[in-house]
């Protein structure tokens, strides 16, 4: 009888190890899915984004035709950040990834900011209203994005945190839950962090 005792004993704390362990597992499941989903939005965003900048681009050309440097520099930064946004997407959270995306769109805002910089020196073009309601998109848009970003660094934060203490990083390293890595700008690139000037 006690022998049996002793087996049910066992058999219940076994039973209670695995379904605490289930749960842990589905908690660092459930984490990254919600970076992952997270980053679905800044995808969003930033495809608005994409789409907006030839519109910009071309309403620019018939202005600023002997600025072609300026316009097919913005174009070239355009295509490298949706490369960089198709490699995260492939593996949000994946470090190289994210660094990737984070050098393209610190590109990008340069050549936007020089682009809407030389834009200055053009009163109808400043006046087009074509061009003002672009301005006025980009700039709602790169709102969006700075808060899609937010959520989504808060979501790897909390990933990150949830599979680094114990006792979950004991199953977060047997079943391979890697750090999931921030969308964070260089902070050697000032001009980076500034999101384009767009007032006309």
């Amino acid at each position: 009888m006690t022998i049996l005792f002793i087996l049910l004993v066992i058999v219940g704390l076994a039973l209670v190890a695995g379904l605490w362990g289930v749960g842990i597992y589905n908690g660092l499941v459930t984490a990254r899915n919600a970076f992952k989903n997270a980053f679905a939005q800044i995808d969003v965003q930033l495809q608005r984004r994409f789409d907006l900048i030839p519109n910009l681009v071309e309403t620019a050309k018939g202005y600023m035709s002997h600025e072609r440097e300026t316009l097919e520099a913005v174009i070239a930064a355009r295509s490298a950040a949706q490369s960089g946004l198709s490699a995260a997407k492939a593996n949000p959270g994946d470090p190289a990834a994210m660094a990737q995306l984070a050098a393209a769109q610190g590109q990008l805002n340069a050549g936007l900011g020089r682009l809407l910089a030389v834009a200055e020196a053009y009163p109808d073009l400043k006046a087009n209203q074509n061009m003002m309601q672009l301005t006025e998109e980009l700039t709602s848009t790169e709102n969006k994005v700075a808060f899609a970003r937010q959520a989504y660094n808060d979501s790897v934060m909390a990933f990150n945190n949830k599979r680094e203490v114990f006792p979950s990083s004991l199953l977060a390293g047997m079943f391979n839950f890697g750090p999931a890595a921030l969308l964070d700008i260089p902070a050697d690139k000032a001009e980076v962090r500034e999101a384009p000037k767009v007032q006309f």
